[in-house]
């Protein structure tokens, strides 16, 4: 009988994906991989299925099937091409957890279908929960299924509540590490090039996210990840900025009572917990030790430097589809900055100005989410390219 359970991983050639494969080249004996999905990288993605032989794979790139279904067609894998294929493989019947590791929106519709097909999510794409926080809420709760948070800082927040489900939350503490910039005036922020955006001090990330961290979007996502997590209001949650990203967040409950959870950072760690929960299992990872680190310090986040925070905290609260076209303008702008199209604080400045040029809505479908993601990215394009006549 095999008692392994059945991963799906949703951008296995990511940062999160070859992570996530890392936890699982180590307990072969209690995860077995079905799924390996990627968008273009087809090379690591031949090599991932070559070791660890899924069932299925899916390359987004059309063009590169060919390849990808030569590569292994002696390895009794089955080799599937495009959208379509990758919003249908998470029904697979072997999948007991779909890991959402995919960068952006585009982790939105398969993470619809994978918990409509009953599948409980390990989610890593915090932007499925900003866009459509409140229409995936409702269909968790229809197919009584479980989102398990990969992100560390929800993690965190994760396991600090097993135990404490009859006590009340009185306030979230997301810890931040400041990013690159954190010391810097906002005036030098108009001249940083993106190759010192991407050089984040602690985590190793993909381009998009260590962007999204420099400008600290990635809190106010986080942030809003939260609020539907864990049923939270806007007011009860707190970004502090704590360099050392040894404590990666803080629940206080109503007593004045406050838990953490702790550990070097290493987002193993999570991917682990997410795949063996409830249960803990052995690990390799380096252990922090106190002697390390003499002093853990903190600070309040400064949203007046950092635009993007305000942004997001506003969007919270105006809910409706404002996340959804902030992220959309969010992720036309970081393309635009990563290509020298736009300076660093333009960013922002694409942000609040799509918001501002699309209707506020309310009460929306999944067809109202895919037109404004769609409608804010041609204005948010409009806006960039007004900027470059300039």
């Amino acid at each position: 009988m095999n008692n392994k359970k059945g991963i799906a991983i949703l951008g296995s050639t990511g940062s999160i994906g070859t992570q996530a494969l890392d936890v699982i080249r180590n307990h072969k004996d209690k995860f077995e991989i079905i799924v390996l999905t990627a968008e273009n990288n087809s090379d690591l993605l031949i090599r991932q299925a070559k070791e660890f032989k899924p069932d299925s794979v899916v390359i987004g790139n059309k063009e590169k099937y060919k390849e990808v279904s030569e590569a292994l067609k002696d390895d009794f894998i089955k080799v599937f091409a495009g959208k379509d294929a990758l919003n249908q493989i998470v029904e697979h019947s072997a999948v007991e957890i779909v890991l959402t590791a995919m960068v952006g929106y585009s982790g939105l519709i398969p993470t619809i279908n994978a918990i409509k097909a009953k599948k409980n999510i390990a989610l890593a794409n915090k932007e499925t929960l900003v866009v459509a926080g409140e229409l995936i809420n409702k269909l968790v709760h229809e197919n009584q299924v479980q989102i398990i948070p990969v992100d560390s800082e929800h993690s965190a927040i994760f396991q600090c509540l097993v135990g404490e489900i009859d006590n009340k939350i009185e306030n979230i503490y997301l810890t931040a590490s400041g990013g690159p910039f954190r010391e810097k005036n906002i005036e030098d922020l108009i001249n940083v090039t993106a190759l010192q955006a991407l050089n984040h001090p602690i985590w190793n990330m993909g381009a998009k996210i260590s962007i999204d961290s420099a400008s600290m979007i990635n809190k106010g996502f986080e942030a809003i990840e939260a609020k539907w997590l864990f049923d939270l209001k806007p007011e009860q949650i707190e970004i502090i900025v704590h360099p050392q990203s040894i404590i990666h967040s803080i629940v206080q409950f109503e007593d004045g009572s406050m838990k953490a959870q702790m550990g070097l950072p290493d987002m193993r760690l999570p991917i682990q917990y997410a795949f063996s929960y409830p249960n803990r299992i052995k690990s390799n990872f380096n252990r922090f030790s106190f002697s390390d680190y003499a002093n853990l310090t903190f600070e309040p986040a400064n949203s007046k430097k950092f635009r993007n925070l305000a942004i997001s905290f506003d969007a919270m609260k105006k809910g409706g589809n404002v996340p959804c076209i902030m992220n959309a303008a969010n992720e036309i702008a970081v393309d635009a900055f990563l290509n020298n199209k736009i300076n660093f604080l333009n960013i922002s400045d694409i942000i609040e100005q799509t918001i501002d040029k699309v209707d506020y809505k309310t009460n929306l479908t999944i067809e109202d989410y895919i037109y404004y993601n769609n409608y804010a990215r041609d204005i948010a394009n409009q806006l960039i390219n007004n900027n470059l006549n300039k």
